[in-house]
């Protein structure tokens, strides 16, 4: 009986093409241990509903199989073309099994790698992923570090070996009635159509189902997600987004500013006007220390109880404590923009990294007008996530690590020299400048608080490479130490440092944008300048760069989307907060989120724990939403962001 059953299935068309059978079950089984794994990680935070599960696993299948369509066009094309004589081959059987070994082990491999990505970001492959795909030094580099990488290869090669010996069998069919070319190939363009349609007509939008952020991305597929990201890194606003007609825009954005101080200024189109100050320009030193992923939750100030940030904390009592600031994004790209450009984060990948970048209006351009030495201090190479291009043609001369010397650097990692030889560089560059007698603007990147968390041990009482917290202490460490170095300087008494987070630790929450995860801390420091006190108004990041030129009294014709929260008026406190594709917009203590498909909702968020329940649209906060980050994109597009001659 069964061999009449394999005879029958051997004389039709599809024992020639079972190998696709057998690629897309693999595929469809690993995702679904993939997901399975994850929700096992995720088990607390995910909405685990009925319907909930059962969207889960079905969403999973369909995009499995969606993905699947594409992993098996090289073998479709394969098995169509190959000759009969040829295909009976050892050498058919040799390529076959070469292909499966290569489709397995990359299978094994992106589960692996999604369920680090998972534990770092808490979500499918994003445009992040595509992003590291650039770095791949770096990346690699992090991995090896940060991982025991060899034994993991190690495993997967043994298990890959292990399937190819359970599926060999099935692999290479060799006995059938094959059909003529004709025929085949008619079979053959049926399976290719398949990819064809998922292309055009499936949405990456249909796994977004839940108010569960973790829900939804459960039910996706991460090789699928990679590939809609890889394609849609930039979105263009007026295509996905809901828009106004943009003398509304203008209108309603240039009522904002006038109503921002309450001294009814006036403003040309778009966001430029005058700042005036009556008072006299403070010719202040300004260093701002831009730390990578610093929470606000890691410091005592804001309740933690691990004391791993003594300097900071002792810094906030002297100096002033902001503490309500959110940051733009969720990267350090989108901390960078921010700080330079003051502007809304837009849709897709920063502008840091996009084309047409340069000769932009930057708070380096204005201080370089004003005659200051205007500089970019990294850690790292300049050339990670398009730096040195972007900043040195922004108004900022940029130094790197390959300015040090061997004998100064104590520690590197893959990302770049421990904090504390970072801050060696910063003084030997700020040194420079004050006994040429030039007044600087400098913007310091810190690099020691990221995965693998490594630095030079005796510092301080964490083992290097043991936890963030670790790392993040290390940072405090070198800060404090850089001040303490700073103090004995001339220059010190005429200097505001500016201590503040590029982004949050972590991004993920229940709902699509989390406050919580976005909250971080920025501290002003200038003893005899600066009193002792906290700032409670809600801050954005782009506000930043204005505020610190409004503090030195600074006059100038401003571009910036950001106020001078010093003078701002209660009624316009509001903040920005944003992934690559969900634009948020915080005030009055609700927030409106615009996305995709030109879908607005509203939310009334929950400031400490990141939830949110959905309200009813705001028209007036919807209309401000989408002025602020349509006229954001509109002037990045038509080149109307420039550096003001």
């Amino acid at each position: 009986m069964q061999k009449l059953e394999n005879s029958k299935f051997n004389k039709t068309i599809g024992a020639r093409f079972s190998p696709i059978l057998i690629a897309i079950a693999m595929l469809c089984s690993i995702s679904l241990l993939t997901r399975l794994a994850l929700s096992i990680a995720s088990f607390r935070k995910v909405d685990w509903s009925v319907i909930n599960i059962i969207k889960i696993f079905a969403i999973g299948l369909f995009y499995d199989l969606a993905a699947a369509s594409f992993a098996i066009i090289p073998l479709v094309i394969y098995l169509w073309l190959v000759p009969t004589r040829f295909y009976r081959s050892k050498t058919n059987k040799i390529l076959l099994f070469i292909y499966f070994f290569i489709i397995i082990i990359t299978l094994i491999f992106n589960a692996v790698s999604e369920w680090f990505f998972w534990d770092e970001f808490s979500v499918r492959y994003n445009f992040i992923a595509v992003d590291y795909l650039v770095y791949t030094t770096e990346v690699i580099g992090n991995i090896r570090q940060s991982y025991p990488i060899n034994t993991i290869i190690l495993v997967m090669v043994a298990i890959t070996a292990g399937l190819l010996f359970l599926l060999r069998k099935l692999i290479w069919p060799t006995q059938f009635a094959d059909k003529h070319f004709k025929k085949r190939s008619l079979y053959a363009l049926l399976l290719l159509l398949i990819p064809l349609t998922v292309y055009f007509g499936v949405s990456h939008k249909w796994k977004f189902f839940s108010n569960n952020q973790y829900t939804n991305e459960l039910s996706g597929n991460g090789m699928y997600d990679f590939g809609f990201a890889f394609w849609n890194n930039q979105l263009d606003y007026n295509t996905f987004y809901k828009t106004l007609p943009i003398l509304q825009v203008e209108n309603i954005i240039r009522n904002i500013f006038k109503d921002t101080t309450g001294k009814g200024l006036a403003t040309d189109r778009y966001t430029s006007k005058m700042i005036l100050h009556t008072q006299a320009e403070k010719r202040m030193n300004v260093v701002l220390i831009s730390v990578e992923s610093l929470s606000a939750d890691f410091l005592e100030s804001f309740g933690n109880q691990q004391h791993i940030t003594p300097e900071l904390d002792s810094l906030a009592k002297k100096g002033l404590l902001f503490t309500n600031l959110y940051a733009s994004g969720t990267r350090t790209v989108r901390g960078l923009e921010a700080l330079s450009l003051c502007i809304p984060p837009t849709p897709g990948q920063s502008i840091v990294k996009r084309p047409d970048n340069k000769n932009l209006f930057t708070l380096g351009s204005v201080f370089r007008s004003k005659g200051y030495s205007s500089r970019f201090i990294y850690g790292g190479y300049g050339y990670f996530d398009n730096m040195t291009e972007f900043f040195s043609n922004n108004g900022y001369t940029v130094t790197d690590r390959s300015a040090l010397k061997d004998a100064e650097i104590h520690y590197s990692n893959i990302w770049g020299v421990a904090d504390e030889d970072l801050f060696t560089l910063s003084m030997h560059e700020l040194d420079k400048d004050y006994q040429n007698k030039k007044p600087f603007f400098a913007q310091i990147m810190t690099v020691s608080n990221h995965r693998p968390y490594t630095y030079p041990e005796g510092r301080i009482d964490i083992p290097s490479k043991t936890s963030r917290e670790g790392a993040v202490k290390y940072t405090d460490y070198a800060i404090g130490k850089f001040l303490k170095e700073a103090r004995k300087k001339l220059w010190f008494s005429n200097t505001l440092f500016v201590v503040v987070a590029d982004h949050c630790a972590s991004s993920a929450g229940k709902v699509e944008l989390p406050v919580d995860r976005y909250h971080i801390p920025m501290i002003f420091y200038s003893p005899g300048h600066i009193v002792p006190s906290k700032f409670e108004k809600l801050t954005a990041q782009l506000d930043i760069g204005p505020t610190i030129l409004s503090y030195l009294n600074m006059g100038y014709k401003s571009k910036f989307f950001g106020h001078d929260v010093f003078t701002m008026q209660d009624s316009a406190q509001r903040a920005f907060i944003s992934t690559y594709q969900s634009l948020g917009y915080i005030r009055n203590n609700k927030l409106v989120i615009l996305n995709p498909n030109k879908k607005v909702s509203t939310y009334k968020p929950d400031f400490k724990t990141g939830n949110s329940v959905k309200v009813a649209n705001d028209n007036k906060l919807t209309n401000e939403a989408i002025s602020y980050y349509q006229l954001a994109s509109y002037l990045y597009q038509k080149k109307l962001y420039q550096q003001i001659q």
